[in-house]
């Protein structure tokens, strides 16, 4: 049985070696990987109070049964290791010589702006259900709206100039149980969000190369349980670490 230690006050970090700011022209203080924060943060960008994000506190069927159904994203925040590079070298060499298949109707987005990727997780699990969530007037309604027709990278570059989303990061990365912390401050988590689009399971992460990651077939009712395989494998590459969350976007439980 794999055991994992959830930590409301982990840092939501961008995977960057160091405080150089190498994808873009800005460094935000990261958001802490803390479900009452991110709520707040989805709730100031307009999605209804009935879709919230709420801790898994465990990978196996009897800690999943607890989570609030439907799920319709879930987020892992993972320790980056020389171990997770190395994978992700040849994950991305093989998809590139062997080929993917990948739903056009994914929302996918590079990420350009520094200890961002938290924001991106939350951003990529809206994005693709925005047939379950009725989003508000508001910045992430009209940024998804100008976004819909473009690749992922001009909806990084897009998202770098959205002032009401980074706003509300800069707002809400004041928040939480930690001290805030110093934009240079060490990196070593990163945040990951997994969807269901089409049939399959796909991998949203927007500091990879290329593209989005096709873990096989999965449907609504399964994504939780199909995640969570993948969430293992990353956690079966870094044995002796403890340090790994996972979130899931679903239902409110009221």
């Amino acid at each position: 049985m794999i055991l994992m230690v959830v930590k409301k006050n982990t840092l939501v970090y961008n995977s960057e070696k160091n405080s150089e700011n190498k994808m873009g022209k800005e460094i935000l203080v990261p958001l802490e990987s803390n479900p009452e924060v991110m709520n707040k943060f989805l709730e100031k960008l307009g999605v209804p109070s009935q879709w919230r994000v709420t801790d898994v506190m465990g990978l196996e069927p009897e800690a999943l049964a607890w989570v609030p159904r439907p799920v319709l994203s879930v987020m892992l925040l993972f320790p980056v290791s020389n171990s997770y590079e190395e994978y992700i070298l040849k994950e991305q060499s093989n998809i590139l010589s062997k080929g993917q298949e990948v739903s056009s109707n994914i929302f996918y987005m590079k990420q350009f702006v520094g200890n961002t990727c938290g924001t991106v997780a939350l951003l990529h699990g809206v994005a693709n259900n925005t047939d379950q969530i009725d989003l508000e007037e508001g910045h992430l309604k009209k940024f998804l709206e100008n976004a819909k027709d473009m690749d992922a990278t001009a909806r990084g570059k897009l998202f770098e100039n959205c002032e009401g989303i980074i706003q509300a990061h800069k707002e809400l990365a004041q928040e939480g149980q930690t001290n805030t912390p110093r934009v240079e401050d060490p990196v070593n988590h990163h945040f990951v969000t997994f969807v269901h689009k089409d049939g399959f399971l796909y991998e949203l992460d927007g500091s990879k190369k290329v593209f989005p990651i096709n873990h096989g077939p999965t449907t609504p009712d399964s994504l939780l349980e199909d995640a969570a395989k993948v969430c293992k494998e990353f956690m079966a590459r870094d044995p002796n670490d403890v340090c790994f969350t996972v979130m899931a976007l679903a239902a409110a439980d009221f």
